[in-house]
């Protein structure tokens, strides 16, 4: 493997972070938006009230993606075996 093609492997690795994790996180700070907006209006200022709907939002979301995830993954293995078996 040459380092051109290690790079590149790294580079497709981050994109794939990134195209799995991006849902998960605008749906959190959406969530944590709105509830600081709510925190704002009302004044109450509890810190588990901030927390704990982000966590469940991410969990649900989670769980909503998780069949486009494993896809998107699983894809993405295969393409690397395939890769490592026309090194060999």
């Amino acid at each position: 493997m040459t380092q051109l093609e290690f790079v590149t492997l790294i580079q497709q690795t981050l994109v794939i972070i990134l195209q799995i994790v991006s849902p998960i996180l605008i749906v959190c700070v959406l969530v944590g938006l709105s509830i600081s907006i709510f925190q704002s209006i009302t004044q109450i200022q509890e810190s588990t009230l901030t927390v704990v709907p982000k966590i469940i939002a991410g969990l649900i979301t989670i769980i909503i993606l998780m069949p486009w995830i494993l896809d998107v993954f699983m894809n993405f293995v295969n393409e690397l075996f395939a890769r490592m078996a026309g090194m060999g």
